[in-house]
């Protein structure tokens, strides 16, 4: 058996699980486009432990969605999270961002596209297959009217995440498909977490830090001269 806390803060969503054997028992998110984790993570996983009516002690691991992403959500999701191990001597558990956005795609045939809006006409993505084996690397990558042409030429592609807006007006292939006003949610994360669970696949607490992909560059503040 095992009870597992599953944190995701990688966008303007805020969202927690809380999972028995894979299946999601209580989910709480903050499902808009601001972002609220600074005020609404740890009440939302005191929520989802009382839904349960499950004490923080029972829990077996905490997960946390470990990017790409947002710098400052992807801070505090894996702040939290590793708090929490280290208080209750828990194990943690990193799920791949991307991936798990691509578990909210169901289809028998072609590819999936999970992509994360970065700036301007930039994106964070990846590629996975239709059982959700990854067939690309991770990239961040700025789009243009080629952009993923040799996957269109030969199969069905269905994109997701918040990424797709600005795809959809560059892509006009008959083979693409796009899912919009979807982001990343601790939902699909409890049968990833689980299944890493089962095979020992967790991160050394101490030293772990979020997937970011790339350097974080602060904004300069203007010159008031």
């Amino acid at each position: 058996m095992a009870y597992i806390l599953n944190i995701e803060t990688a966008t303007t969503n805020c969202s927690v699980s809380l999972s028995f054997e894979g299946e999601t028992l209580v989910l709480k998110e903050d499902y808009n486009n601001n972002y609220s984790h600074a005020e609404r993570l740890h009440i939302y996983i005191d929520d989802v432990l009382k839904e349960a009516n499950i004490k923080s002690s029972q829990l077996d691991a905490i997960a946390v969605s470990k990017g790409p992403g947002s710098y400052t959500g992807l801070r505090i999701g894996v702040s939290a999270a590793k708090g929490l191990c280290f208080a209750l001597n828990k194990p943690l558990i990193a799920i791949s961002t991307l991936e798990a956005l691509a578990h909210q795609v169901n289809i028998s045939e072609g590819i999936i596209v999970p992509m994360l809006d970065a700036r301007r006409l930039e994106v964070y993505s990846a590629i996975f297959d239709a059982n959700y084996e990854q067939i690309r690397e991770t990239q961040a990558q700025v789009l243009d009217e080629t952009s993923f042409a040799s996957y269109l030429d030969k199969n069905r592609v269905t994109f997701i995440g918040n990424g797709v807006a600005k795809t959809k007006e560059l892509i006009t292939h008959e083979n693409a498909i796009f899912i919009e006003d979807k982001l990343p949610s601790a939902n699909e994360m409890s049968q990833l977490a689980y299944h890493k669970y089962k095979i020992n696949d967790i991160e050394d607490v101490a030293y772990f830090e979020p997937y970011y992909l790339k350097d974080f560059v602060a904004l300069q503040p203007k010159s008031k001269s």
